[in-house]
């Protein structure tokens, strides 16, 4: 009698612990309506998404610990898909070192040496326990959990987007230590590889393919497009990062060799993969890695794409995602870039050596698609204070030079990072080749002739140089705000003559520092532009680059972003470059890191940088025409009365991957002194605005 209570016990014991071992799957936030399909049974997980051309992505999730998580991935019909890639994991491997908080201007930091200080490297642990599965607009995101890496803990996210065979994979991890700075490696890994080749394109824009044999110890190789990819007997597999935010600053563009293929990566990888990688030394300059300030959800990320057609064609669609690595012409507007440290006069025209008739950096330029390139040479190689030959020789140098290499692609101009007078960095530009030297003896003439050169200016302090830009109609603005050396500018010189001047125009973006839990890049500018408005001045961002080394062979790309200037035509050297100035100076321009454009943009029929009237209402209308290549993730707008910042995200993750779309929506205004506009893709590529301001 007593044998059947205990032989009950047992089976429900029993059904408890299948139970426990078996994952829970959470599917209340999934909308089946919205194109992709789900499945779950005998512990696998199955997503099946709409790729585009009729196609399907499906990926099946082996959700039992010990198995290989990408059981299979398929791309095809729906009755005649295509085997890509079978049994792999995601690995991540994460760096965890310190930043300096204390010595400077605390995460804004960018002179720090993280790599000198003691760090170690982890492998990111999976343990499945359960997932979620929610459609977020045209997305399925799979949240698994859980993930731990020392004081990092998280869950592993991977998302589809319809309309493409793209997916990311990321490890999404936070820490409570303070002073936390983080790199990571990433990849996919099997331990029986059925891959046939694996395929990148070098540095000199070559496909390259080698046979993948199981055993070959893992290599580091330098690529361009960050890309490598693997292909199998049906198809192939590319795997990516995100094209500027896996790219902590520098002050050099480097190929790091930041992609990786075979066994054993860093003696911690078990089995065979491809992935991509970040070299913990950086340029053994300033390496200041990410940011991980306590509490923030840092993304691990990368990007997989999907193809049933060879190399060739996988990495022409990878390619497309940044317009071949370069920026596309838009009528009605010329690019800009800004802030090159490349010293061609100091270290070849006036070191004697042999002048190339196109110089690499030349041939860069008009590669990427830049139209206009602001220099910033004589960084601390020249002599700015004389003696005064030496100083007008070298200018007369560098106008030369520009002269020679503009034509009616790229229009070359000269300009210094000063760093006299005013306090912290700075740069200058003038609307033509002026003549000026950074000191002025008692007794010396502001300006005089001179017999070669013309007219001379001697500069002895910050009132002869707000002089000289008001004579020659200039501008300056802060290089790299609130950090490297210009931590406490502008805020320092905030109420001085020559920054309320309209010849200062306001400071520079860089996406530095880097933080992979921002869905934006670049917020300490984002930030000062709206302190600018907010002190109730007229001032400009544009974009700048800060880069001492342009070669070909360098990760250029990465590392830049262009201003899209209102220009119908491109001045010539010879002419005035009043339009650029003009364009800078009134706002009359968008920032973009090349991804996402905005090729109209209104607020009540009125320009950025002009004023616009509200009715009694106080909403405004919204115009913007916007082009993307990565899905978009939204659009923002930033106001501002003069003392608070207020933001209105639209969302746009309905939104697919290489589109346009003419928004229009009213925002309401009253009492902003001003308004601006940012817009961001799912890889935080983005573009923004300069300010429209509101009359009272």
């Amino acid at each position: 009698m007593l044998i059947r209570p205990i032989v009950i016990l047992f089976f429900i014991c029993c059904t408890n612990i299948i139970l426990a071992q078996t994952p829970a799957i959470n599917s209340q936030k999934f909308d089946k309506k919205a194109g992709a399909s789900l499945t779950y049974g005998d512990k696998i997980l199955k997503i099946k998404w709409p790729a585009g051309n009729n196609d399907y992505g499906q990926v099946e999730l082996d959700m039992e610990n010990g198995k290989p998580l990408f059981s299979r991935i398929l791309l095809g019909k729906v009755k005649s898909a295509k085997l890509v890639s079978s049994n792999l994991d995601p690995s991540f491997l994460l760096t965890i070192g310190k930043r300096d908080l204390v010595s400077q201007n605390g995460w804004n930091i960018f002179f720090d040496k993280v790599p000198k200080k003691p760090f170690k490297t982890y492998d990111v642990k999976l343990e499945k326990s359960s997932a979620v599965v929610e459609t977020v607009g045209s997305h399925t995101v799979v949240k698994i959990s859980s993930l731990k890496a020392d004081s990092f803990n998280g869950d592993l996210e991977i998302t589809f987007y319809n309309g493409s065979p793209l997916f990311n994979i990321a490890a999404v991890m936070a820490t409570d230590i303070d002073s936390s700075a983080i790199v990571y490696d990433a990849g996919l890994v099997s331990q029986a590889p059925e891959w046939e080749t694996v395929s990148w394109i070098n540095t000199a824009d070559s496909l390259q393919t080698t046979n993948m044999v199981p055993t070959d110890t893992s290599k580091n190789i330098a690529v361009k497009y960050r890309t490598i990819a693997a292909k199998g007997k049906q198809g192939t597999l590319a795997l990516f990062p995100a094209p500027h935010q896996y790219f902590y600053p520098l002050d050099e563009a480097f190929n790091l060799k930041f992609t990786w293929y075979g066994n054993n990566y860093r003696k911690m990888v078990d089995g065979y993969g491809i992935g991509i990688r970040q070299d913990l030394q950086g340029d053994k300059r300033f390496v200041p890695w990410f940011n991980a300030p306590p509490g923030t959800k840092q993304r691990l990320n990368f990007f997989c794409l999907l193809s049933t057609e060879d190399e060739n064609s996988t990495f022409s669609a990878i390619k497309k995602f940044t317009h071949n690595d370069a920026y596309v012409k838009l009528p009605g507007y010329k690019t800009m870039s800004s802030h090159f440290h490349n010293e061609f006069i100091m270290n070849v025209v006036l070191a004697n050596k042999p002048i190339p008739e196109v110089p690499d950096f030349v041939k860069v330029f008009k590669r990427t698609g830049v139209d206009i390139v602001h220099l910033a040479e004589f960084h601390y190689t020249a002599h700015p204070k004389g003696p005064d030959e030496q100083r007008l020789k070298e200018l007369h140098a560098l106008f030369e030079q520009c002269k020679r290499l503009s034509d009616d692609r790229l229009l070359l101009l000269p300009g210094e990072e000063p760093n006299e007078f005013f306090g912290g960095h700075w740069l200058s530009l003038f609307p033509k080749p002026v003549y000026w030297i950074m000191s002025r003896e008692k007794g010396l003439a502001f300006s005089e002739n001179h017999p070669s050169y013309g007219k001379i200016y001697h500069i002895g302090d910050k009132k002869d140089m707000l002089k000289l830009l008001e004579q020659e109609n200039g501008l300056a603005w802060t290089a790299h705000a609130r950090t490297k050396g210009s931590v406490e500018t502008p805020d320092l010189y905030k109420n001085e003559d020559f920054f309320l001047s309209d010849h200062f125009m306001g400071a520079a973006w860089k996406p530095m520092p880097a933080d992979l839990s921002q869905p934006r890049l670049g917020k300490r500018v984002l930030d000062l532009m709206d302190d600018m408005n907010n002190w109730n001045l007229k001032k400009t961002v544009i974009s700048e680059a800060d880069l001492f080394t342009i070669t070909p062979e360098n990760e250029m790309y990465a590392h830049m972003n262009v201003n899209y200037l209102m220009l119908d035509s491109l001045p010539k050297f010879t002419d005035s470059w009043q339009p650029v100035l003009n364009s800078m100076q009134k706002g009359r321009f968008f920032t973009s890191t090349g991804e996402v454009l905005m090729p109209s943009l209104t607020i009540n029929g009125k320009q950025s940088g002009e004023t616009l009237q509200l009715d009694d209402s106080g909403l405004a209308t919204v115009k913007l025409d916007l082009n993307w290549t990565f899905p978009m993730n939204f659009v923002e707008v930033i106001s501002g009365d003069g003392n608070k910042v207020y933001r209105e995200k639209i969302d746009l993750t309905k939104t697919e991957a290489f589109g346009s779309q003419s928004l229009q929506f009213k925002t309401k205004l009253s009492d902003r002194t001003w308004v601006r506009i940012e817009a961001w893709d799912i890889a935080a590529n983005g573009a923004f605005s300069q300010s429209f301001y509101i009359a009272k």
